[in-house]
């Protein structure tokens, strides 16, 4: 988890020079959830938003199948990453909890269909300054296929 100063995350070439785990783990990481989905399209994938309590921040979105997650970091222990995601919310922003809610993955790329989701409001990829879809593609391109059902 990131926390970037609001300065970079509200002007587009500011957030756009920012470094891929970076730019992918604060404000869209939605995109690479979406492109993960589509790149490997298999049933077992879902896409899961921790919406956190009211009054608090720290939306994220990443990528589930059995025991593991995918995001920013790569790919994690699905207990471990919620650990480690709850520890480091809880530092920054004591109380913090939120609420894991799969999401279909038309909504990862639509501004209007996440608007339907209390709280949840998603740039398309081409609302970022350059379309933030390529890069993600590019993005996976560091990280391994998922591992096998089951693993």
């Amino acid at each position: 988890m990131y926390r970037i100063e609001r300065l970079k995350k509200r002007d587009p070439h500011l957030r756009w020079a920012l470094p891929d785990r970076v730019f992918f783990a604060a404000g869209a990481c939605h995109i690479l959830a979406y492109a993960f989905m589509e790149r490997y399209r298999t049933g077992s994938l879902r896409a899961i938003w921790l919406k956190p309590d009211a009054g608090f921040t720290g939306n994220h979105i990443y990528v589930a199948s059995g025991g593991w997650v995918f995001d920013y970091h790569g790919y994690s222990d699905a207990e471990r990453y919620r650990a480690h995601t709850w520890r480091k919310a809880q530092r920054w922003w004591p109380g913090w909890n939120a609420t894991p809610i799969e999401l279909p993955a038309d909504v990862l790329i639509s501004e209007a269909k996440s608007r339907t989701y209390d709280g949840l409001w998603l740039r398309e990829p081409d609302q970022f300054l350059h379309d933030a879809l390529p890069r993600a593609v590019a993005f996976l391109k560091r990280f391994p296929p998922p591992p096998a059902p089951g693993a």
